[in-house]
């Protein structure tokens, strides 16, 4: 299983975990599907010197507009993973608020106003 944070490092290309060899035809293929897609944004940038400050490396990854991509977005990502949640589902753990007034998740497995837990990312992987 993958958490919102593994979602966030293979987006970014920042991936640890690589799967077992059965797996590795279906990364590498993700991969160069990810790559494909931030190339073509890539090429849509047009404003502000955009293109240059996102210019990439010969293996054309991509790696800085990917991240300020996943910096943009994860909101939406989190809204769209949990947007088919039924109501009622908590996580099994205080979620929401701070480790003094943290609350359950109240519905569709997210904080009031939609925001992403802040754990999720960079949790440690050993």
């Amino acid at each position: 299983a993958r958490s919102f944070a593994d979602i966030g490092d293979i987006i970014r290309g920042r991936d640890l975990f690589h799967g077992n060899p059965q797996e590795k035809e279906k990364r590498d293929e993700l991969e160069k599907n990810l790559k494909t897609i931030f190339e073509k944004i890539h090429s849509g940038l047009t404003k502000n010197g955009a293109k240059d400050y996102y210019k990439d490396d010969a293996k054309k990854n991509f790696y800085r507009l990917r991240e300020d991509w996943w910096t943009a977005n994860r909101h939406t990502v989190w809204k769209a993973l949990t947007c088919d949640v039924k109501s009622g589902n908590n996580y099994f753990r205080r979620t929401c608020g701070d480790e003094k007034t943290g609350t359950l998740t109240p519905s569709q497995c997210r904080c009031n106003g939609d925001q992403v837990p802040t754990y999720f990312d960079y949790v440690p992987q050993y």
